[in-house]
């Protein structure tokens, strides 16, 4: 009897501790939210009228040395405007507990 009730406590366990683990990447779905932004409308604009002349240019005539530099300061804008940019998120079980959080209230 002992034995049938340790076997089952150690199922209940372990079956519980899998569904938990398999359950943590269908609430990593993200909700942007949107703040206040920390870069000026000028920064802004200044960066997207230069990723734009970087798309405008010639690059057939361009080295391999200067189209590598292009890449890399496309890359850093788009680094500097998602660091800097108007969205956090959130994760689903954030979201799940503030609504929660809001029904209970």
């Amino acid at each position: 009897m002992k034995k049938t009730i340790f076997i089952a406590i150690m199922m209940i366990f372990t079956l519980s501790a899998t569904t938990t683990f398999a359950a943590k990447n269908d609430l990593k779905s993200t909700v942007p939210v949107a703040t206040e932004n920390k870069l000026s409308t000028e920064e802004l604009n200044g960066m997207k009228n230069r990723v734009e002349e970087i798309r405008n240019m010639d690059k057939s005539e361009m080295t391999s040395s200067e189209k590598r530099e292009l890449r890399k300061e496309s890359k850093g804008i788009k680094e500097n405007v998602r660091k800097n940019g108007e969205v956090i998120y959130i994760s689903g079980g954030t979201l799940l507990l503030i609504v929660l959080i809001i029904v209970l209230i």
